[in-house]
């Protein structure tokens, strides 16, 4: 066989459009045919969309031609389960302008918004530094080299900068990764970044997919509403009687000949005005569903099922606990599922024919003559069957309520119940039937023949065709069916909510179906009015809806992805305002792109930092996108989960990773760049101090292990044990929600807070310098035991005033820290002047053990932290937090 694609029949198109001829040539072994495709693949050259998929199928033999059409039906997409048959493949076209891979966008690297603000500070620093250092080469009077002691004094006061800041929050970020992932409470949670933990801590929109994120992809069947009499998980048993009941009498009516089609068929014909019984039309509604759908019944155990011994392989499986079924959509299996739980049980299908069994055991044959498969556009599919026992012919169609309603017969309940079941966050579909006779079957069969091997408009015409069996058809039930939504999704969207976080829905189903969820899971309140964005396509009618939306207040918006993109087009900033108002925004009908493109809008006109979450490949882009991407490990797979900076296994722990570890990552990174900062000040204070009162002199107050000291051994411990703080208790934070409200404006790291620090920073340095100089008698060489010792105490005693819980690693590093500094002074002596630096001197303890060096140290200790101590006593005691509030 060979296959090529034909460029030489390319014809005057317009520049957009591609029209390639596919021409494959295949001998089928089995058969011995020769086969030939012609195809028409459209394309439009910036997406290569496929836009349509047209040709006809011919068979050259010696027999006369017969035509048969190809459709996109045709053709099989990425992840397609084949349930049965073969398949011949012609890869069309794949690379870079394939769809997939133009909706996914290049990750960008994530920087949180904390280490923005602290190198705004740093820069702040920065400035002090070099302002400091001209001021002091300016009270020199700039004598002599004065551009060299510029230089000189920009080295002394270099502390100011805080080059350990850096290395601090990247071992603490690592330690709140290793926290998040060691929490029991959300177990297989995995932190795949190492630079935003604290962004957690910071979030005001929460961008979320619905199907695999909010539910669990998982369809259940709820409701049977017959219009008279309804039908809930509690009362299948009386269904599955009826069905028993009406299948034995019609089996007993009927012994020792094949099967029988249906039980009220008889009556039907003979008086078609007798009010049916409700076991006749439960048996005509569960008949109809178990016919009506794309499902194949998949048997793992067996490879396949021949044609010579499918009957004979078929009653082996009935028992088979392998069986499987694939289809399409979710919503189809669980219709069969339901039809399988009260007796009716789908056993085998194939392109020609589909076989269910009933309670009895006995096997009933249907023959699919036409299939019309469900399409975005038409919300509805339908069927064409005859049965092997009666050779009845029935369409059998369901479908969307709104596509439905004109198409049955009049009847005064479906609008009704359709609107009770979508409050009940059920996905209703509407099922109907229409009895056919063999001569309206064969002038439909032949116009729909015909309109099929159409060339140009195609789909128009083959429509116009259903749509003329389309008319006054019997309304046999509607059905309820539930996609559950994840463990404890209402609970945790109200905490988010009660947080000050919006939560914006995208997805890609269609709208009915996004706000009967947004409506179950709570994320729009029974309470609150819902605004459905009507469908857009100009810019006038963007315009007059936007109006109608502006003058609603606090409502849920509900959009699709066309009328957005329109919206977006014309009227993008007066859009963005009025959807920010809302207090949650549901947007049906999105593809990929725009998700992402939606988390860039909210990111550029309100500057808020945007969390987005999703289960599937699909959401790949708006996890990259966004400040703060998280990925659910689901059904879809685990490309969402890898692509996220944090992987976790249910919807459910966003609730603890938001309030509990953002919470502590923030107000612990903030703290701890405070700190380290207030660190640096207070020690560049004393050298300004210094050198002020030794006539500007540019000399060095502390020498070479002192300084190095300073930062690592004598301060480091304590210092970093900071982020085992916590300002209230994991439990707290998850009762009172509202307590994240002040985490989002960003209070705890802030100009007012750095000022503060700065301030006491100057205040300290000043004490311990002064009080040190104004203490020395004898030597000046007493003057840095004596400051040296008082700083490290206070630096020990401010990390405790911080400290909002105690942890036992903290006071373990504050004891071990001021250990090394007592043995330092054994070890360090030529430093602080206690003995003299010859050969064989001996540490000359009269100093450092004398009363004089203790009450001065612990003097000038007190007079720098006590005012402190009291001062946030006092500010606890008439304007405490409001987690305080909460401990207390």
């Amino acid at each position: 066989g060979s296959c090529f694609i034909r460029t030489d029949q390319l014809d005057g198109e317009t520049d957009w459009k591609l029209k390639v001829a596919v021409s494959c040539t295949q001998r089928l072994p089995a058969l011995g045919d020769l086969f030939s495709i012609n195809a028409y693949v459209y394309a439009q050259k910036p997406q290569l969309d496929i836009h349509s998929f047209e040709g006809t199928f011919t068979r050259e033999d010696s027999d006369p031609a017969v035509h048969e059409s190809l459709s996109i039906e045709n053709t099989l997409w990425a992840s397609t389960v084949v349930a049965s048959g073969t398949v011949i493949g012609v890869v069309i076209y794949t690379g870079k302008e394939t769809r997939s891979v133009m909706n996914t966008s290049n990750p960008k690297n994530k920087v949180g918004l904390l280490d923005l603000e602290l190198n705004q500070l740093t820069k702040a620093l920065f400035l002090a530094l070099v302002a400091l250092s001209v001021v002091m080469v300016t009270l020199q009077g700039f004598v002599g080299p004065w551009y060299r002691n510029l230089f000189r004094f920009l080295l002394l006061f270099s502390y100011i900068i805080p080059i350990s800041l850096r290395v601090n929050l990247d071992m603490g970020k690592a330690a709140y990764g290793w926290m998040i992932m060691k929490d029991d409470n959300i177990p297989g949670t995995v932190v795949r970044t190492s630079t935003i933990p604290e962004e957690l801590g910071r979030l005001v929109y929460l961008l979320t997919d619905k199907t695999g994120t909010l539910t669990q992809n998982e369809m259940i069947f709820k409701r049977l509403h017959l219009g008279t009499v309804s039908y809930g998980t509690d009362t299948m048993d009386e269904i599955q009687s009826h069905i028993i009941n009406s299948y034995s009498q019609v089996h007993s009516q009927n012994s020792g000949n094949s099967t029988s089609s249906t039980p009220s068929r008889k009556p039907q014909s003979s008086a078609p005005k007798v009010r049916k019984s409700v076991s006749s039309r439960i048996h005509e509604a569960v008949k109809a569903i178990a016919l009506c759908h794309n499902v194949t019944p998949v048997y793992e155990s067996r490879a396949g099922v021949s044609g010579e011994t499918e009957y004979a392989e078929v009653d082996q499986d009935f028992s088979d606990e392998n069986r499987t079924y694939q289809a399409s959509s979710p919503d189809e299996v669980a219709l069969v599922q339901w039809t399988e739980s009260v007796g009716l049980t789908l056993v085998s299908r194939d392109l020609t024919s589909m076989q269910l069994k009933t309670p009895g055991g006995h096997i009933l044959t249907y023959y699919i003559l036409q299939i019309f498969p469900f399409t975005s556009e038409s919300k509805r599919m339908g069927i064409i069957v005859r049965d092997e026992s009666s050779g009845e012919i029935t369409f059998y169609m369901k479908g969307a309520d709104v596509a439905m309603s004109t198409i049955v017969q009049y009847n005064d309940w479906l609008e009704e119940e359709c609107g009770n079941m979508a409050r009940e966050g059920l996905r209703t579909l509407v099922v109907a039937k229409k009895s056919l006779t063999e001569e309206q079957y064969q002038d439909f069969e032949s116009r729909y023949n015909q309109a099929k091997l159409s060339i140009h408009d195609r789909n128009l015409k083959v429509a116009a065709v259903v749509e003329s069996l389309e008319r006054e058809m019997e309304l046999l039930c509607l059905t309820g069916v539930e996609d559950q939504l994840q463990a404890d999704v209402r609970p945790t969207l109200e905490m988010l909510r009660n947080a000050g976080i919006k939560i914006w829905m995208l997805t890609g189903d269609k709208l009915e179906t996004a706000t009967c969820i947004a409506k179950s899971s709570h994320l729009v309140s029974r309470t609150q009015d819902i605004h459905i964005f009507r469908p857009v396509t100009t810019r006038g009618e963007a315009h007059l809806e936007l109006n109608a939306f502006r003058r609603k207040h606090d409502c849920a918006l509900v959009i699709s992805g066309d009328s957005l993109e329109v919206c977006l087009k014309y009227y993008e900033h007066e859009f963005v305002e009025l959807a920010c108002q809302c207090p949650a925004v549901v947007c049906c009908r999105c593809s990929p792109t725009q998700k992402a493109h939606i988390v860039k809008l909210l990111q550029h006109h309100t500057g808020k930092r945007t969390c987005a979450i999703g289960d599937g490949g699909n959401d790949v882009s708006m996890i990259q996108a966004a400040d703060c991407g998280i990925g659910i490990e689901g059904k879809e797979g685990k490309q969402a989960s890898l692509a996220a900076d944090f992987s976790i296994t249910q919807f459910k722990h966003i609730g603890r990773l938001l309030m509990v570890h953002g919470r502590n990552s923030y107000k612990r990174s903030a703290a701890l760049g405070q700190f380290v900062m207030h660190r640096g000040l207070i020690i560049s204070t004393m050298q300004a101090v210094f050198s002020s009162v030794f006539y500007f002199a540019s000399v060095p107050l502390y020498q070479g292990f002192l300084m190095v000291g300073y930062a690592t051994i004598y301060t480091m411990f304590p210092v970093f044990s900071l982020v085992l703080d916590q300002d209230v208790k994991p439990e707290m934070a998850l009762l009172y929600p509202e307590l994240y409200k002040d985490l989002t404006k960003g209070r705890s790291l802030s100009f007012k807070t750095f000022l503060i620090w700065v301030l006491i920073s100057i205040y300290q340095g000043g004490i311990l310098m002064y009080g040190a100089l104004l203490l020395f008698e004898s030597e000046f060489v007493h003057v840095v035991a004596i400051s040296f010792t008082a700083l490290i105490l206070t630096e020990l005693l401010m990390v405790a005033l911080t400290i909002r819980t105690w942890h036992w690693l903290m006071v373990v590093a504050e004891f071990l820290s001021l250990g090394c500094y007592v043995a330092s002074l054994a070890f360090l002596n030529e430093y602080f002047g206690i003995g003299r630096v010859s050969f064989g001197a001996f540490l000359d303890v009269a100093f450092i053990t004398t009363v004089t060096f203790l009450w001065k140290v612990s003097a000038i200790t007190v007079v720098s932290c006590l005012p402190l101590y009291i001062l946030k006593y006092l500010k606890r005691k008439f304007s405490p937090p409001s987690y305080s509030k909460l401990t207390s």
